[in-house]
Parts: C-alpha cells; structure tokens; sequence
C-alpha cells in the first residue's frame, strides 16, 4: 500500500460512496414507488394484508447467510449490538418473516397471508446491474399445505405483471417442481450433490447454450470460445439423452407439457409426485384463469430448486430491448418464487408449509426504463421571479396554485430570464407562469406551455418570427390562472 493510499482524504476526495448503493434521482424513486404501489394493491385485492418488519435482525436468526465466529460480515452487512449481539440488515423479506412467525406462535393465525415492501441489503460482490442495496415486494402465503396455495400466487404475480403494464407476450412465469427432477435426476443415477448440482447448472444455461452446449455439459464437459474448458456432470450419452428429453418437454399448452412430462419424469416415486403437484397445479390455474400464454409448466427452470421445497416459479420479461452496442438482447428474469415448507423448522422445530412470491421491484423499474416504459414524470410549474428585489408576487402565485392541487414552485435566486428558463426546463416543468410589472398593472399574468411551444418553435425559422409569435404563451386574466395551467398540465399528462 502506497503513502498516498494511506493518507486522509480531504475535500472533493471525500465525496465518494460505496460501490453497489446507487442514487437515484426523482424519475427512478418515483418509478419503484409506482411499481410498489401497482404491486402491492393486486396483493391487497387477493386478500394479503401488510407487515412491517425492521432492517435489522439478529445474525443468528437470518439463517441462509448466517456469519460464522470469523466472519460477521459474511454475505451481510452486520455490526454489533452494545450487548455484544451481530444484528444484520435483512437480505430478504422472507427471513424475517420467518422470524415474525416463529416469535409469534399461535397468536398468527394460519394461514397467514402478508405482503411486504422494501429495501434489502446484500454484502456480495457489486456489477452492472448487480447492486448491493435493493427494493423487493413479496407476498407469503404461511400455513397452506395444498398446491391451490401455489397456483394462487403464480396467477397472482401474473396479475401483477399486467398491473405493471405488461401485455400478452411481453412476460411469462415459468413453473417448476423440485419434487420432478429429483425423480429425474434419480433415475439418471446422479447420486452426489456434486453432480446433482453440476446438472442444474447445465440446464440453467439451456437457453444460452441450446441443447448440444447442455449436452457436453451433462457429459464430459465443454470447451468455449474462449478456449476455456468446464468440467461436466460426468453422465453417460442415455443419461444425457433422458435429462434433455425432460428438460425439453415444454409444449405450448400446460396440457401438451404435462403429457411429455409424464413419459419423460420417469417411473420413480418421486417423479410421479412431482407431476402430480403440477397437473394440481395445472387445474388450479385453470380456476383462477390463468392464460396460457402467461403461465407455463416449464421444465427446463431450475434455478432456486436447491433450496425449494416444492413447485418452483420465475418471472421472465419476453420483450427484447436495443442495448448501445445496437445489439437486441431480453432482460430476463424480474421475479419469482416457490414453497418452501421448512420456513419456521429452524426456529421451532415444526414443520410449517409456505409459498411465496417476489417481485424485483428496483430491477423491474430499471428494465421498464430500458425498455421505455417509465411513465413520464412532470416537474412542477415554475414561477417566474421577475423582480429580483422583492420575490413576494412570485412566492403568492405558486402558493394559489399549490392550494389549487397543482404541484408549483416558486424560482428561488437572482438570475435573469433565461437561466430561469433553462431551470424550468431541466425541472421537467409543464409551464411556467410570470408576472411581470405590466401583467401586475393589467391584473393578467402570462403562462407558457413549454411542450406545446417547444413543438411550435420547430417550424419558425427565425428569431425574429420567433419573438413575434411566442410559440406556447397566451396571457389569461389573474381569475383564470389555475384553470389555464390546469389545462396545459393535464393534457401534457
């Protein structure tokens, strides 16, 4: 380490923040306010009531990232309670639901269904799009054993996503079971966690790779590209043939995939159980009306079986996006979730049924920004202050229009029209209203429509012209003032 690594930082040095806490500036924080707000009223509709829990819980509790003696801060942000206790600030909103149940006991009644919204923090490795502060919405469905639980909140997130403004083709949400593929990865004789995994990870990269890269990787391995080489699953060219058959299976109804499923699981108990949870599945999406084009049994999800008890489910957005190297390429996943029936086990020792699901809301809102589908947020109306000395006609005009329910604001500072211009356009402002000594002696004031005059100004050619029709402004008389800026906002709305 050099000296001057060692050395305080002093002045603009010092203006510096963690990597993976992104700020965000209005349009972003309004956007997820949006989404939590479109989210959360589908979970109200269906029933699901809110819970509030705190950032921080007792490391010892969260469980999935529990930081051993060394290691406090392993996959957590932690610091220690002046009892000596590591609290954590919460990875998810599922564990400390899970808490809230345990503590609880008999006084929740089951089943228990609650919704929650907020921030979670993660001590991982930050990267592009890959943060280590972010906001999720779920909703927990605790004390339902039967698969109808499962259907509701796959066709729930469904609804959620045309809530958000997703259409037809635009999204799906995907459906799996832990309980198939464990029969399939029985009846290829994969034995091991070692090559159980190396095999979810194989069927992982399917859509990436295509069933020839999958294949090299249930077997001996692949080389890419690059030249690199990744050991594979180690199974035999009919184990291989059997794991891509089921993976595969996928048709385009529930129906036609349930029918290739059943020849493709196998005959082991488990795979059979496993079909039975999806075909139950199946019908109970069909009695919450489900469309087929939102919901799909799709075999090839595997990603979470390992800790999932049961059905598994992921929220995929369908449409492509241009990146800015001007290629097309799908966001992803945005969502998802499953049952996880052993929530409560590791505090009580009692086995309590769960299903869940979870939207990303900070990458959803991202991918809707990339996507163009962030609504357009108006700044507020901004007056004018045309008499730098005393700023009080300013001030009373932005007050009566804020008592109208307008959002307004009156500009603070010395600069001369155009620098006030410039802010009001940087504001994202609809209009600006000024008031000036003649408007004052007229009792009138003058507003500028400044999308509408944008849009005029593209067709006058000189400056002159320009002056001389004022493209956008019209001067109402006082009492009219509020219904004209009405206007101009809600059309630009």
């Amino acid at each position: 380490m050099s000296d001057k690594d060692t050395q305080p930082l002093t002045g603009k040095d010092l203006a510096r923040k963690p990597r993976g806490f992104p700020d965000q500036r209005e349009a972003r924080v309004h956007a997820q306010a949006e989404l939590v707000e479109k989210v959360t009223a589908v979970y109200r509709q269906w029933g699901f009531e809110a819970l509030e829990t705190g950032a921080f819980e007792y490391a010892d509790a969260l469980g999935k990232f529990l930081p051993d003696d060394d290691r406090p801060n392993a996959g957590v942000f932690a610091i220690q309670d002046d009892d000596e206790q590591w609290m954590s600030l919460r990875y998810d909103l599922t564990a400390p639901l899970a808490r809230f149940i345990a503590e609880s006991g008999q006084a929740v009644g089951r089943p228990f269904r609650r919704y929650a919204a907020g921030p979670v923090w993660r001590n991982e490795k930050p990267g592009p799009g890959r943060f280590r502060e972010f906001w999720q919405c779920d909703a927990d469905t605790v004390g339902a054993p039967g698969f109808h639980a499962d259907a509701e909140m796959i066709a729930m997130g469904a609804e959620a996503m045309r809530a958000v403004g997703m259409q037809t083709g635009e999204f799906v949400i995907r459906v799996n079971t832990r309980r198939l593929l464990n029969g399939v990865l029985d009846g290829v004789g994969a034995a091991s966690s070692e090559t159980r995994l190396a095999i979810l990870r194989a069927l992982d990269k399917l859509d990436r790779l295509g069933s020839g890269g999958v294949a090299d990787l249930l077997g001996k391995g692949r080389l890419d590209e690059s030249g690199d080489f990744t050991r594979g699953a180690g199974l035999g060219d009919a184990e291989v043939k059997a794991v891509l058959a089921f993976a595969e299976a996928g048709a385009k109804t529930r129906a036609e995939t349930l029918a290739n499923l059943s020849k493709a699981a196998g005959n082991s108990e488990e795979g059979k159980a496993g079909l039975a949870e999806l075909e139950a599945i199946a019908v109970a999406l069909e009695a919450l009306g489900a469309p087929e084009g939102d919901v799909v049994i799709d075999p090839s999800v595997v990603r979470g079986l390992e800790y999932y008890t049961g059905p598994v489910y992921e929220a995929e957005l369908l449409r492509e996006v241009t990146g800015e190297d001007g290629k097309s390429y799908r966001i992803g996943s945005i969502g998802g979730g499953g049952r996880y029936d052993d929530l409560v086990a590791r505090f009580t020792g009692e086995t309590v049924p769960a299903t869940g699901f979870s939207v990303g809301i900070s990458r959803l809102a991202a991918a809707l920004a990339i996507m163009g589908e962030t609504s357009r947020l108006d700044g507020p109306v901004v007056v004018l202050n045309l008499d730098k000395e005393n700023p009080t006609v300013a001030l009373q005009v932005a007050t009566e229009l804020r008592l109208a329910g307008l959002r307004a604001e009156a500009y603070m500072g010395a600069s001369g029209m155009r620098p006030q211009m410039k802010y009001a356009d940087r504001r994202g402002a609809p209009a600006v209203v000024m008031v000036g000594s003649d408007e004052l002696a007229k009792g009138t004031v003058t507003i500028k429509d400044l999308e509408m005059g944008a849009l005029k100004a593209k067709a006058i050619e000189s400056n002159m012209e320009y002056r001389e029709a004022r493209p956008g402004q019209v001067e109402v008389p006082r009492a009219e003032m509020v219904q004209a800026v009405r206007r101009i906002v809600e059309a630009q709305g």
